[in-house]
C-alpha cells in the first residue's frame, strides 16, 4: 500500500519537507534543539566517532558483556524466547541473528518513549512481525506475557537491569542531576508519581531506609531529615539541597540518592523479586535465564534466587562466578565497569 498522501486527483504528491528547529547561537543550548541526539541514526559517523573514542553517543546505548551474554543463553536457530528489557535493541538484534531461521524474539518494555523507535529500528533492519514481537510490559509480567502469546514457556529468557543510556541522556526523564530537567525519573511516565511528588510525600524514616537499601548511602538519615516532604521540581534543585547538605564535592552522595530514589520511583526492586519468582516457570527444560545487573541490590537478588532455585531443583546449573567486563570493554564503554552476569539453566 502506497503510504504516501494523494490528491483530489488521485495523483501522488511527496511528503512536505519539515526543517528542524534553529537555534541561537553557533550550538544548540536545550535537549530539544540538538537534532543529532535525537535522531542519531541519521548521523551514523558521527555516532561511531563519538563511540570509538569511549564514550556512548547520546540517544544511543552501547549493549553491555554482548558476546558474555550470547554465550551463556546458548542460542540456537529456532529457539522462541524473551528479552525483558528490550531498551536500544543491541542484545535484541543480536539475539535475532542467532536465532534465525525460525527463531522468534518477545522484546518486553515498559518505557512507552524509547520502545516505539527501537521496535522501528529493528522493522528496518529487516525483523518482521514474524521473528520479532514488541510487548509493551514490565518483566515481573512474564508470565502473562507468555499467556497472551500462546506460550507454555521458551528457551531463554535475558534481561538487562536499571536505566537506558537513551533514559539517562534525556534531561525531560529527569534520571541525572548532570542535566536539568524536571525532577521526574519514572521509567513510564503514564504511570504512578514522579520523584518530586515521591519525594514531597515520603517520611523521613522511610527515605532514609530507601537511601539505605537501594544505594548503600552512609548519610542516609542526615539527608533524609533535609529532603523528605520536601518539593524539588527540577533535578538541579535536588542536588543542590543534597550538596549543600552532605559538602559533596565528588559528586558521590548526589548520584547516590538519584539512584536510590530512582529504584523507589520505579518500584524496581520488586518488580525484579517478581520476575524472578516466575522466570523460572517460564522455562522450558533446558532452557536458560542470563541477567545483567548494575547494582549491588540487584546482583545481590539474582545471585540468590539462582542459588535457591539450584537447591529446590528448578534449576540444573549456575554461573560458579558473576561474570563481568574484560579490560578492553571497560576502556572502550565505562558504563561496563558496574556489570554483572549471571545466568541458570532450568532443570
Amino acid at each position: 500500500m502506497n503510504s504516501e498522501p494523494t490528491d483530489p486527483a488521485g495523483e501522488t504528491t511527496p511528503p512536505v519537507h519539515q526543517r528542524r528547529v534553529r537555534y541561537s547561537g553557533k550550538n544548540p543550548r536545550h535537549f530539544s534543539e540538538k537534532y543529532k541526539e535525537l535522531d542519531p541514526e541519521r548521523y551514523p559517523e558521527i555516532v561511531k566517532k563519538v563511540a570509538e573514542s569511549g564514550k556512548t553517543p547520546a540517544g544511543t546505548h552501547v549493549p553491555v558483556l554482548m558476546v558474555e551474554s550470547m554465550n551463556a543463553l546458548r542460542l540456537q536457530a529456532g529457539m522462541i524466547g524473551v528479552d525483558c528489557t528490550l531498551g536500544y535493541g543491541g542484545h535484541a538484534r543480536e539475539i535475532l541473528t542467532r536465532i534465525a531461521p525460525n527463531g522468534k524474539l518477545i522484546g518486553l518494555d515498559i518505557d512507552p518513549i524509547e520502545q516505539p523507535k527501537t521496535e522501528a529500528r529493528l522493522r528496518e533492519a529487516g525483523f518482521g512481525e514474524d521473528v520479532f514481537q514488541a510487548v509493551h510490559s514490565n518483566y515481573a509480567g512474564i508470565s502473562k506475557v507468555l499467556i497472551q502469546q500462546s506460550l507454555d514457556a521458551v528457551d531463554f529468557i535475558f534481561a538487562d537491569l536499571g536505566c537506558s543510556s537513551m533514559q539517562i541522556d534525556d534531561p525531560r526523564r529527569g534520571f541525572t542531576f548532570k542535566r536539568e530537567g524536571k525532577l521526574d525519573m519514572r521509567m513510564n511516565p503514564t504511570r504512578g508519581i514522579g520523584a518530586a511528588d515521591w519525594l514531597k510525600k515520603v517520611s523521613a524514616a522511610n527515605l532514609a531506609e530507601v537511601l539505605r537499601e537501594n544505594a548503600d548511602e552512609p548519610h542516609a538519615e542526615r539527608i533524609a531529615d533535609h529532603l523528605a516532604g520536601k518539593f524539588f521540581p527540577t533535578t538541579s534543585a535536588l542536588a543542590r539541597a543534597v550538596m549543600e547538605n552532605t559538602h559533596d564535592e565528588t559528586g558521590d552522595s548526589t548520584r547516590r540518592v538519584f539512584q536510590a530514589i530512582r529504584i523507589a520511583v520505579n518500584e524496581e526492586f520488586t518488580a525484579l523479586d517478581a520476575f524472578l519468582r516466575s522466570a523460572a516457570f517460564s522455562l522450558k527444560a533446558g532452557g536458560t535465564i542470563a541477567i545483567l545487573s548494575f547494582h549491588s541490590g540487584e546482583d545481590r537478588r539474582v545471585k540468590k534466587s539462582f542459588q535457591a532455585g539450584l537447591r529446590d531443583g528448578l534449576y540444573s546449573a549456575i554461573s560458579e562466578e558473576v561474570i563481568i567486563a574484560g579490560p578492553e570493554e571497560r576502556r572502550a564503554n565505562p558504563r561496563s565497569i558496574p556489570a554483572k552476569l549471571r545466568w541458570a539453566q532450568r532443570g
